[in-house]
């Protein structure tokens, strides 16, 4: 597993993490359990993972509990990321009188005295572009050693800047993938300012591992998509299968493509058993050609630039 900076943090990172969202989570679908969800981190580790990506409402609390029994005796070999805003309870508070209290259950849970990174979760846009004291309380929670960088997990190119525009931020987590590139367009500055970026959503909620069609069935979070959606997806995922070669998995596809940008620093695929974790983990064996990067870009900018499919 190659390794890449996360920004100017200092820290090396696997170029593909795991996202932590499926552990124990039980309302959604079957997670992990607890036992499972701590050998599957186990196994990730032995295949060279080092970067969890984890939120304190994941599995409604129980994500920052398997990620903290699996890696308490190897806190110094991996990378920790957790953020603020969404609670336990499935609460949502930006407040920033909150974040002191979420970084201390965080570090409780995760058995912990620091974090490597806490991002504020989805926040509303006047807590990015400097209209509250946010960063101010990151900043100085950064200096007391409690976190070692901080940013915002957040979903468009204008997001990013606003962070960048309004903080000291090392690492911005933003959703991206073949099918939603509209971000892109600023990676460049990102990693020209030395922030790191982290990619989440990266096979578009299951979309680019191939497995859905027009005819596909959704419950959970994803029966928010209408059939006029699903089709439209089922037909843009047949284009890149136009694309793709032939003896190409479509994840591996779908991760060496963002693993094709120098700005990233790490994509966290989410991993719910071990099929999923050996795929996720070795698909960036290979590297993406320019060729097919460019054939992707315009693939988006012919099809979706401008009109993004809901997410």
């Amino acid at each position: 597993m190659r390794k890449r900076e996360l920004g100017g943090t200092g820290l090396a990172v696997s170029e593909i993490g795991f996202g932590t969202w499926q552990l124990g989570n039980k309302k959604d679908w079957k997670g992990a359990s607890r036992e499972e969800g701590i050998e599957l981190v186990h196994q990730a580790l032995d295949l060279g993972c080092n970067f969890f990506d984890t939120a304190p409402n994941y599995g409604s609390g129980n994500s920052e509990k398997i990620i903290g029994e699996a890696l308490k005796d190897k806190r110094e070999d991996v990378v920790i990321s957790t953020k603020f805003g969404h609670f336990p309870d499935g609460s949502v508070d930006y407040d920033a009188d909150l974040i002191r209290g979420s970084v201390e259950n965080s570090l409780k849970e995760l058995q912990t005295d620091y974090l490597d990174s806490l991002l504020l979760h989805n926040p509303p846009f006047e807590a990015l572009n400097g209209d509250t004291d946010h960063f101010d309380i990151l900043e100085e929670l950064k200096e007391e050693g409690k976190i070692k960088a901080y940013g915002a997990s957040v979903d468009t190119s204008e997001e990013i800047l606003a962070v960048m525009n309004n903080s000291n931020a090392e690492v911005i987590e933003v959703m991206f993938n073949i099918l939603y590139q509209e971000p892109r367009k600023v990676f460049a500055k990102a990693k020209e300012e030395g922030v790191g970026l982290i990619i989440k959503v990266p096979l578009d909620s299951g979309w680019l591992t191939g497995k859905y069609d027009k005819d596909s069935e959704f419950g959970g979070i994803r029966s928010r998509w209408s059939q006029d959606v699903i089709e439209r997806r089922a037909e843009l995922v047949d284009k890149v299968r136009d694309i793709k070669d032939d003896d190409v998995a479509m994840v591996d596809e779908a991760l060496r493509y963002i693993l094709s940008y120098p700005g990233v620093s790490t994509v966290i695929p989410g991993i719910r058993n071990e099929k999923q974790l050996k795929q996720n983990l070795t698909a960036n064996d290979e590297q993406l050609s320019d060729k097919k990067r460019e054939q992707y870009e315009e693939f988006y900018d012919n099809n979706l630039a401008g009109d993004e499919l809901p997410w």
